[in-house]
This record gives C-alpha cells, sequence and structure tokens, in this order.
C-alpha cells in the first residue's frame, strides 16, 4: 500500500470501523492538524506501509487506530458533532456494512445514512446485478466496495465489486468440499467481516480464510476441522467471523488436544490460534462484543448454553443454558442491545423472547423471559425506541413481522404471513426483505404495520441478510446479488 505524505493529511473525524473500534480518518488535501472546530482530536500512531497498520481506500482516506486510552463516550461526543458540522462536497464519506448485521452488529444501518421517503415512484429496480453461486452468505460493503462470499462448483469464491457498477475488482477461490447433510445449498453460510485491511470469510466446511482487501491475495487460512475437529451440525459451519481488535472470533463447537475450544480467536494477521474456550457446539447465532471498549466481552450464543467471555483470554465469565427441550433445534438469531447493559435473545422451538442484563463487573447472567410474544426462527430483529421489530414464528407455518412492545411484553401489530424474512432499520423506516424476494419498506411505529413499498427484487426461496451502504441496498438469493438504490 501507498502511505500517504503527511503534509497532505488534513481534515480529521472520528468514527467506529466494522468491529466497532474507533479510528481517525483523515481526508488529503489539507495541512495536517490536530485539533478541528475547538474538538480535540487525538494523535494517531505512526502509519506504517504495511496495509495492517492502517489502510488507505479507494475513497482517498486514512483509517489509523486511536490510542486506546481514549474513550468510547469522548469517541461517541465527537463522532456526532463532527457528523453535523461537517459537510464534505466533494466526497461524501461512505456509510459502510463492514461485517454480519452492520456497523455495530445490530441490523441497523450507519447513522449518517439519509432518511428513507415514505413514498417511492413505481416499482424499485435494481442498478445492477451480478450472478452468484450457491450460499447464504450475505454481502458486506466498505469504502465503496462490496465483498461476496460464495460457492463456484468446488470453489469457495470471495469477490470485490464496484457499489456502484457491479464491476469486479478481484476474484479469490479456495477449494471447498462441504455437502450438506440435509441436501440443503452447500454454499457458504456465514457473512465476512472486513477489518484492518483483510477480509475475514469462515466456509461451511469449516475453513476460516484471511485475504487482502486491496489486492484480494490470500493472508492465511485454518481449517478448524482438522484443528479442532468443529462438528458439521445440522446444516454446516454458520456463525459470522467477529473482528475485535488483534483477534478473529469463530464459534466452531470443537476440541482441541482434549480441552474446549467451542469458541476461540485467531490473530488478525497470522491467524495463529490465541485462545481456545467454552465447552459447548457451535450454533447458528454469531457472536456479538459488549462492555468496556478497553476490556470488551464475548457474548456467545452456542447451540446449549448462552457464554460471557473475556475478548482478549477467552476467560469465561458466566453460561447459562439456553436452548429448546428438543434436539432437533437451533439458536440462530443473534443477540442485539436494547438499552444500556441489556441484550434481547430469540428462538424458535419454543425457547420464545428473553432479555439479558449483563453487568461489567461480574457478569451474572439475569435472564428475564417474556415468553412467546416473539420467536425467532433464523433472522435476527431490530431495536427502536424501546420496541422489537422482526419476523416472527417458524419459517414452515409462514412468519409474521412483529412488532413487540418490551416494557410491557406486549404485542403491537402483526404483519400478514409471510414464508419468513430479514430486515434492516435505517433511521424511522424498516427495510425487509421477504423469501417471496420482495422488498418492503415499511414504517418503524408501534402504532401500526403501515407498508409504504412493495417491489419484487429476487427470487423466492432465499433467507439471506442484506447490505445496506450509501441508500444502496444490497440483496442476494441462490443465483444472484443484487444492487436496489432507495435514496
Amino acid at each position: 500500500m501507498t502511505k500517504a505524505p503527511a503534509d497532505e493529511i488534513g481534515l480529521e473525524f472520528i468514527t467506529l470501523d466494522g468491529a466497532g473500534n474507533p479510528f481517525l480518518r483523515r481526508f488529503k488535501g489539507m495541512k495536517q492538524s490536530t485539533t478541528h472546530g475547538g474538538w480535540h482530536v487525538p494523535k494517531v500512531a505512526r502509519l506504517s506501509e504495511a496495509s495492517t497498520d492502517a489502510c488507505l481506500g479507494e475513497s482517498g482516506y486514512i483509517c489509523a487506530p486511536l490510542l486506546a486510552s481514549e474513550s468510547r463516550a469522548t469517541l461517541a461526543i465527537m463522532h456526532r458533532h463532527f457528523l453535523c458540522s461537517l459537510v464534505i462536497a466533494t466526497s461524501a464519506l461512505s456509510a459502510d456494512w463492514p461485517q454480519h448485521l452492520g456497523p455495530l452488529r445490530n441490523g441497523q444501518a450507519d447513522e449518517t445514512e439519509a432518511a428513507l421517503p415514505d413514498m417511492f415512484a413505481g416499482e424499485l429496480k435494481p442498478i445492477w446485478e451480478k450472478n452468484l453461486g450457491s450460499g447464504f452468505a450475505g454481502p458486506v460493503v466498505l469504502g465503496g466496495k462490496v465483498i461476496v462470499f460464495h460457492r463456484e462448483e468446488n470453489e469457495l469464491v470471495i469477490e470485490k465489486l464496484d457499489a456502484k457498477t457491479g464491476e469486479r475488482a478481484w476474484r479469490y477461490a479456495g477449494f471447498t468440499d462441504y455437502r450438506d447433510s440435509f441436501g440443503m445449498n452447500d454454499g457458504p453460510r456465514a457473512t465476512p467481516a472486513i477489518a484492518d485491511g483483510r477480509v475475514f470469510v469462515h466456509g461451511a466446511e469449516g475453513m476460516v480464510v484471511a485475504v487482502d482487501y486491496a489486492s484480494g491475495k490470500e493472508l492465511w487460512k485454518y481449517d478448524t476441522v482438522t484443528e479442532l475437529k468443529s462438528p458439521q451440525g445440522y446444516f454446516g459451519r454458520a456463525p459470522s467471523p467477529l473482528v475485535v481488535g488483534e483477534l478473529v472470533i469463530i464459534c466452531t463447537g470443537g476440541t482441541r488436544d482434549g480441552k474446549a475450544a467451542g469458541v476461540i480467536a485467531l490473530d488478525v494477521k497470522s491467524g495463529a490460534l490465541r485462545w481456545q474456550s467454552v465447552a459447548d457446539e457451535a450454533g447458528y447465532s454469531s457472536p456479538i462484543k459488549y462492555g468496556d471498549p478497553e476490556k470488551p466481552r464475548l457474548l456467545c450464543w452456542m447451540r446449549n448454553e448462552l457464554w460471557s467471555l473475556d475478548a482478549a483470554t477467552g476467560q469465561v465469565r458466566h453460561h447459562a443454558r439456553l436452548r429448546a427441550d428438543m434436539d432437533a433445534s437451533v439458536n440462530s438469531a443473534t443477540p442485539i442491545p436494547v438499552g444500556e447493559g441489556d441484550f434481547f435473545l430469540s428462538a424458535g422451538y419454543d425457547v420464545g423472547a428473553h432479555t439479558i442484563a449483563l453487568e461489567p463487573e461480574d457478569d451474572p447472567f439475569d435472564l428475564s423471559g417474556l415468553g412467546d410474544i416473539f420467536e425467532s426462527h433464523y433472522s435476527t430483529p431490530v431495536f427502536s425506541d424501546f420496541h422489537l421489530y422482526g419476523f416472527h414464528d417458524r419459517q414452515e407455518t409462514g412468519q409474521k413481522l412483529r412488532c413487540i412492545d418490551l416494557h410491557e411484553g406486549k404485542v403491537k401489530w402483526d404483519s400478514p404471513r409471510v414464508p419468513g424474512g430479514t430486515l434492516i432499520r435505517v433511521h424511522d423506516k424498516l427495510v425487509c426483505v421477504t423469501e417471496q424476494g420482495e422488498l418492503w419498506i415499511v414504517k418503524a411505529t408501534p402504532e401500526k404495520f403501515e407498508q409504504l413499498h412493495v417491489s419484487q427484487i429476487l427470487r423466492a426461496g432465499h433467507r439471506s441478510n442484506a447490505a445496506y451502504s450509501n441508500g444502496v441496498l444490497f440483496a442476494r438469493d441462490g443465483e444472484k446479488l443484487v444492487a436496489v438504490k432507495l435514496r
């Protein structure tokens, strides 16, 4: 990578990367400064030539990690004020979607995204399409580029596409021999993660691969089956990678040298195993981080239990059983924050809905059951103003888009039944992609189910998570990826 001269770097502000880590963004063309508009901007560590230390994106900015001493509270204040006060006319910063469930791993679009209108003129059509192989892995977006992860014959494929045109920048291919035990789709399930100038993927066959974001060159790979005896489970390995600082967190459900390795941490630069923990099988829910950003914890909903871990060491802080009584069941939805220190979890098979209060010191699991007012079969709901929105009930019998009041524990409204779907919240709108291939725009209000728009954008019969960046929805089915402009 090419390092920008220091005297070409000027305009600076603070944001978060895909792993929720604070980053300082700098624009070329002005004198370098460590203050702007009266706000203190921390100095960053020296930029090196390696893309592991900084990433010069196509949009012309450099990202470098903030010093660990900077607090999240200071970061959040700076972030909001810079976004409100700075208008960059020549090149707007991209609002990225760099990991599973978006910037903060909660299904919500970046706060810099413009609000969606209440009305759309005619049916929404893709601005471009890209043929894909098999798989359920959702797309991710960073710096105006889209990363897709799919399977073509016996190749595990990662591609980097231009977000505006769909033109391919590079293609990586590795071997895969995964065969689904139930004859289902044999492509990857887990959504990639982009961080630190790298793309990380976790294939259904158990291979974790890191490639260079700029070139697509393979950097390392780690075989969880060979190294950890990771079991295939019902439908292959599916938890999406989570990057926390210098570690890539993977839920494998495996063991190593007779010791538990249900969750592991790999070094982002080398792929070396840094720690192993958790005596549990992997489920289909993906891990998240929470708590003090300088000493983050992990929340991992495995097949049998919910686990809290120290992110740096893998030390188990607490765990509690949370699963269905029947064996043929899975936990699929990812836990999401629903208030200060509170998280929401839901699964089907009579698990129902639960909230959990997590204390930063000793992590007592204070689980509160909400009964069957919400059951997430596979998709993760979203949260807004004490209300939860998501697809409720089993896919086989049909699901409803449902709104529930978390304070009162009551259902506020239901949509008509559909086979299923996933959703993203963009300010006061819900952007839903159903298994019928329809795009719904729905008001995120507890008053009533108010559907503002419906367009057919995909084939029926798919359940991948979509991505949303710079007013464009990126969604896939079993054959293609589409880009649909909503703003």
